[in-house]
C-alpha cells in the first residue's frame, strides 16, 4: 500500500496543471457549487484543509473562516493554489497528511475528494489523527463522490480499492478509490465513536459532517 500511495501522490503531482479542467470542466459553475457547499457547512473560525489541491475549495474557505491552514502532498498543486488564493488568512504547506505534525487545534477539518483516497488499512488511524487535531466541539467536514458513480473507474484486477488512472500524455498511475456509501460510512463511523451525518448533493457528490461522540451535548 505504501507503493500505491506514493503512486497516488505522483499522479496528482503530474496532473496538477490539468486538474481543474479534467476534474471540473466548467470552472465557473464549479466555483458556484463549491461556494454554496462551503457556506452551507459553516466551517468555523480556524480551519484545516487536507488535500487542498489547486485551491478551488481553499478559495471558498478563506471567505468564511478567520484562518485556514491548507496542506497537500503535491508541491505542484500547492504552487497553483498559492497563486490562486493570495488572502492573508491562509497558510499553505506541502505535507503528507499521514506523517504531518502540528500542535495546532482546529474548529473544523475540511477535505474535498480526499476521504475516498484513504486506504481502508489506514482509515481508523486517519480518524484518530483527526480527533487529536480538533478543539472540543470541533467538526470534520467532507465532500466526496457517491458510490453510485463507481462505474466510471477501472479497478485493478483483484484489488477492490485500487484504480488505474491515465493522464493525457498516456502515463498510468494507481490510485486508492473508495467511493462513499452513505449508510455504510455512517455505520462504520458510529462504531469508531463518531456521530456522522451524510447528505447527497446532486447525483455525484455527498457532503458529510462528523463529530466525536464525547463532544456531543
Amino acid at each position: 500500500m505504501d507503493e500505491v500511495l506514493a503512486d497516488q501522490v505522483g499522479y496528482y503531482r503530474s496532473r496538477a496543471s490539468e486538474y481543474d479542467a479534467t476534474a471540473y470542466g466548467d470552472i465557473a459553475a464549479a466555483r458556484e457549487r463549491i461556494a454554496r457547499l462551503v457556506a452551507q457547512m459553516h466551517p468555523g473560525r480556524r480551519v484545516l484543509e487536507i488535500a487542498c489541491g489547486t485551491g478551488l475549495w481553499t478559495e471558498a474557505l478563506v471567505g468564511v473562516a478567520d484562518t485556514v491552514v491548507a496542506i497537500d502532498a503535491a508541491p505542484e498543486a500547492v504552487a497553483i493554489a498559492r497563486d490562486r488564493v493570495r488572502s492573508g488568512n491562509v497558510t499553505f504547506e506541502v505535507a503528507d497528511v499521514f506523517s504531518w505534525k502540528t500542535d495546532d487545534r482546529f474548529d473544523a477539518i475540511f477535505f474535498a475528494g480526499w476521504l475516498s483516497h484513504v486506504p481502508m488499512s489506514r482509515f481508523e488511524q486517519f480518524w484518530r489523527m483527526l480527533r487529536r487535531l480538533l478543539v472540543e466541539d470541533g467538526r470534520v467536514l467532507f465532500i466526496d463522490e457517491h458510490v453510485g458513480v463507481r462505474e466510471k473507474e477501472v479497478y485493478v484486477l483483484g484489488a477492490d480499492e485500487i484504480v488505474e488512472r491515465r493522464l493525457r500524455d498516456g502515463r498510468k498511475f494507481r490510485v486508492v478509490k473508495n467511493f462513499v456509501d452513505p449508510q455504510a460510512l455512517q455505520d462504520q463511523m458510529r462504531e469508531m465513536g463518531w456521530d456522522c451525518q451524510i447528505r447527497r448533493d446532486g447525483s455525484d457528490w455527498i457532503r458529510g459532517q462528523a463529530r466525536p461522540v464525547q463532544y456531543l451535548g
